[in-house]
């Protein structure tokens, strides 16, 4: 067997080997294993999870032949569970893997309690009845759900759980922390030794933009009542004397100056997001708390102390034009800025543990690091029950979606996969599925759509003849294309959720395959 390090090299430079360790102790169950549960775990097999139970009590048809690589001839009129989780295997000898041949809806009505022992559990092409009934089943086991489900062109994705907390957010797009329109007093200390109008060329080339920029908001806000340009006019202004100082053509650390003046620029202070996320009720903390809260607690000490409205530095700068001296100087004030910082949050998580009763050191030294670190771009993501979004969605919102142009197919497909559902519960089988009564179903169909928007309160809103006729056309057919797209989604969600790393996405996932769009319904 390969060795696990070179095995997994290249997910490692993305989720690191915490993120690894985190997924090979993971446990996964899998409902249904048609092309769309195939597809999801498939792909979490190859990452590798640590254990998969597949749970499915149908045999492998002809009809499934065309639709799911995991079986072949050779599998026609054996367990599909057994037979796909074969076929997983292979894929990944480190991975263990088990199947029980039952169906799930049997499972979910007669043995809850088996749930509790993973965790997380992807449930793929239930009913709305199972949805409903297994995700109060998770929650109160405290284990993830992550819904998938293909039908015909279109699909969806939906995170289920109470409360998901990120540290490591990991945001493409995120301005340095550089504080260069608050600098502490070392840093501005240090600014103070540099000579703006220093006439050795060199020496005047290669002062740090970062300097520039404190020594020349200094000068500004001592000449403006202390504060720091904020109108149009002011930033052209303030760009104006930072060029006014070059005395070259070629000096790019004033080049790289006028660039990021919009840092000094930014408002002083945590972002709207961390105010409210130190607002949040659980900051509140007692001996039931988790680690997160605990940490956020010590942070809005933080913030209201010794941080003076800001959160503790990262401590890291970018690449820039300088001297190696200064550059060098200037790194290590970051870091140390960033220890003490650090420290400081340190001591109070741990006071805060024993005052809450808890051991003070179990929360390691690592975490606090990295949750100092990315104190910026911490993250909270809670889900409502699906029963609560099922009996009353945020009208405003689904209205929207029904009726604006942008959104109304993923809206329209929104409503008509839950219509399928009551319409099989009605007819015992799913519009379309079956030949000769097309027509009867597409009038079936239409009349259970506009029930089922009554009872949301969505009087007087219409879905389009064509989507209807369209949702009779796919016949509940679960196509490979698009149950791999969705099964690449919901393992991509999954990971995100194990590793507790990148975002994951916060409504109802929706893929339009008539339009090849993917969109995300928050209800």
């Amino acid at each position: 067997m390969a060795e696990p390090k070179t095995k997994y090299d290249r997910q490692l430079r993305i989720w690191g080997e915490q993120g690894q360790t985190a997924l090979e102790k993971a446990s996964i169950c899998l409902l249904n294993c048609g092309p769309t549960g195939s597809e999801t775990l498939k792909n979490l097999v190859l990452g590798g999870v640590g254990s998969i139970t597949v749970i499915d009590g149908s045999k492998v048809e002809l009809g499934d032949l065309g639709n799911n690589f995991m079986v072949d001839e050779s599998s026609v009129g054996k367990s599909k569970a057994k037979c796909v989780c074969q076929f997983l295997q292979e894929l990944n000898d480190a991975v263990k893997a088990k199947f029980i041949e039952e169906y799930p809806e049997a499972l979910i009505e007669t043995n809850p309690s088996f749930f509790s022992q993973f965790t997380l559990v992807v449930a793929t092409q239930l009913v709305e009845d199972s949805m409903v009934k297994l995700d109060r089943i998770c929650r109160e086991a405290n284990v993830i759900l992550v819904f998938a489900r293909s039908y015909g062109l279109t699909g969806l994705v939906r995170i289920s759980l109470k409360e998901h907390t990120v540290i490591e957010s990991k945001p493409e797009h995120f301005l340095d922390d550089l504080r260069l329109n608050n600098p502490w007093p070392e840093l501005r200390g240090f600014a103070e030794t540099i000579d703006l109008d220093v006439t050795d060329p060199v020496a005047h080339k290669h002062i740090p933009y970062v300097l520039i920029l404190v020594k020349m908001a200094e000068e500004w806000s001592k000449s403006h009542d202390g504060k720091l340009p904020s109108t149009r006019e002011e930033k052209k202004e303030f760009k104006e004397h930072i060029k006014a100082r070059m005395t070259a053509l070629d000096e790019d650390n004033y080049k790289e100056a006028i660039e990021a003046s919009f840092k000094v620029f930014a408002p002083r202070g945590i972002s709207s997001d961390l105010q409210q996320l130190i607002g949040d009720r659980f900051v509140e903390v007692d001996s039931s708390s988790s680690d997160f809260w605990v940490m956020v607690a010590a942070l809005k000490e933080f913030i209201e102390n010794e941080g003076g409205g800001e959160a503790p530095l990262e401590g890291s700068i970018p690449d820039m034009t300088s001297s190696t001296e200064h550059y060098i100087c200037l790194q290590k004030l970051y870091q140390a800025k960033a220890e003490a910082d650090f420290l400081v949050i340190e001591q109070r998580v741990r006071t805060i543990l024993k005052r809450i009763g808890r051991d003070p050191n179990s929360i390691s030294k690592t975490t606090i690091k990295s949750f100092c670190k990315n104190a910026r771009k911490l993250k909270v993501c809670r889900y409502r029950l699906i029963e609560d979004e099922f009996n009353s969605p945020v009208l405003p919102e689904l209205q929207k979606y029904l009726t604006d142009e942008d959104y109304s197919v993923a809206g329209g497909f929104y409503i008509l996969l839950r219509a399928v559902d009551r319409f099989a519960a009605n007819y015992n089988s799913f519009p379309g599925q079956f030949d000769g009564v097309m027509d009867e179903d597409i009038s079936r169909l239409k009349t259970t759509a506009v029930g089922l928007l009554n009872d949301l309160g969505c009087n007087g809103v219409t879905l389009t003849e064509d989507l209807i006729n369209e949702m009779c056309r796919f016949g509940a057919a679960e196509l490979h294309a698009v149950a791999a797209f969705i099964g690449g989604i919901a393992s991509q969600e999954v990971i995100k959720l194990i590793t507790r790393q990148f975002v994951p996405l916060s409504g109802t996932f929706i893929f339009n395959g008539i339009d090849h769009k993917s969109q995300l319904l928050s209800l």
